[in-house]
């Protein structure tokens, strides 16, 4: 474990506590980034040496991840600083100390990718983050919608076809996240089968407001708004999300099909090299907070 270091400003940097995640998912709900109900269990089973804590004299003030996905990529997320102790430099603080820890904690040469808020951008830029694409937040309501042949239970297909599937779409190995991610209470998945083939898969987990559909990866557009229509149809009435990566347009074209509304996004940027990634065949990233 890095030694926490002592700021001048008496912020102490240093592992985060389980109970404080608790804390650090009540303030992000607060601001409005609508947490899934498991997130919090799933993102700490995933890699509990991520979470980072700030301090000032013995109260936890802000905090957020650094994810290690098997040394071959890293995520920065869930970064907050409590709106009482915002614009005194202490969040600068905590997130060089955050990409300092990362840097070490992966290979060389390190790839580290994040989703920041617009308004924060430039600040990231200053760090040596480069601005990729920006990634759209869609919201609209599900509907009982026909379910398209070829359209399966995610649970019926063998977890090393869906292991299988997502590396060849995140930027690096993802099993441990991913076995939770796929399994956790409340949730829908859909996988799309074309001669016993994996040609795509969404999942979508229940959240404080409705549910986030994320990822959605499907080999092109039809298949794509086949997974949507059937999860869609699992929650006729309720609020629906999807996270869309601009630099898709057919991904764009998914949502305004199914009249969703944009109502929020973020920048994604990348510190190092930017992972080659089958842009065309992501309808819908995974999370904000964990990549």
């Amino acid at each position: 474990m890095a030694k926490s270091p002592q700021h001048k400003t008496g912020l102490n940097i240093r592992q985060m506590r389980r109970d404080e995640l608790n804390t650090l998912i009540e303030w992000a709900a607060a601001e409005g980034w609508n947490p899934g109900l498991s997130d919090a269990d799933i993102f700490w089973a995933t890699d509990p040496e991520s979470f980072i804590a700030a301090e000032l004299a013995g109260q936890l003030i802000g905090g957020g991840s650094i994810v290690n996905y098997a040394g071959k990529y890293g995520f920065m997320g869930f970064f907050i600083v409590h709106p009482a102790h915002r614009s005194r430099g202490l969040g600068k603080q905590l997130w060089d100390e955050r990409l300092r820890r990362l840097i070490n904690r992966l290979d060389k040469p390190v790839m580290i990718g994040m989703d920041g808020v617009f308004d924060m951008q430039a600040f990231y830029a200053k760090g040596g983050f480069e601005f990729a694409a920006r990634d759209l937040r869609f919201e609209g309501r599900g509907k009982l919608l026909p379910v398209a042949q070829g359209i399966v239970e995610l649970s019926d297909v063998p977890f090393a076809s869906i292991y299988s599937y997502d590396q060849a779409h995140f930027p690096a190995p993802r099993p441990v996240f991913l076995k939770q991610w796929i399994n956790q209470t409340g949730v829908f998945a859909k996988a799309a089968l074309r001669n016993n083939e994996l040609i795509g898969y969404a999942m979508m987990r229940p959240c404080r407001i409705g549910y986030k559909i994320g990822p959605l990866f499907a080999k092109n557009a039809v298949v794509a708004n086949d997974l949507f229509c059937a999860l869609s149809a699992q929650i006729p009435g309720e609020t629906i999300f999807l996270d869309v990566p601009e630099n898709n347009p057919a991904a764009i074209a998914l949502a305004k099909q199914h009249n969703m509304a944009e109502v929020f996004g973020c920048a994604k940027m990348y510190y190092g090299s930017k992972p080659e990634l089958p842009e065309q065949e992501i309808f819908g990233v995974t999370s904000f907070e964990f990549g």
